[in-house]
């Protein structure tokens, strides 16, 4: 995986939790990812490091330019998902292959897939 990727993941992430959940925190990341606890704890300090999010009393929340990322891949996963679903791909893979597809797709391409299929979802 790549590191750009790797931090729109867990951007996405942290913003889903927080959608759920009043306060993110490190283990809510863990439960969601499912990954460990100390490679968790390596990517919030390097995303603290990096700006896109801030960390005080456990307590995680993404900066502004940490929540744009997030909100650009969420939206790209649901809308992508959704179109899947759409086309006859159960919700469990539509959602697998949408998280494949979001990050490697350009602006230009999501833009005119979205409006191509904004009448359609």
């Amino acid at each position: 995986m790549k590191k750009e990727e790797t931090i729109q993941n867990y951007l996405e992430a942290i913003y889903i939790i927080s959608l759920k959940k009043d306060k993110v925190r490190a283990i809510d990341i863990v439960n969601y990812l499912n990954y460990s606890r100390p490679t968790v704890s390596i990517a919030l300090k390097h995303l603290e490091i990096d700006g896109y999010i801030t960390a005080k009393d456990n307590i995680i929340k993404l900066s502004d330019t940490g929540k744009e990322i997030a909100l650009t891949m969420y939206e790209r996963h649901e809308h992508i998902a959704k179109i899947l679903m759409k086309l006859g791909v159960d919700e469990k893979t539509a959602y697998e292959d949408s998280c494949l597809i979001e990050h490697d797709l350009s602006a230009e391409s999501f833009a005119a897939i979205k409006k191509a299929t904004e009448n359609y979802i």
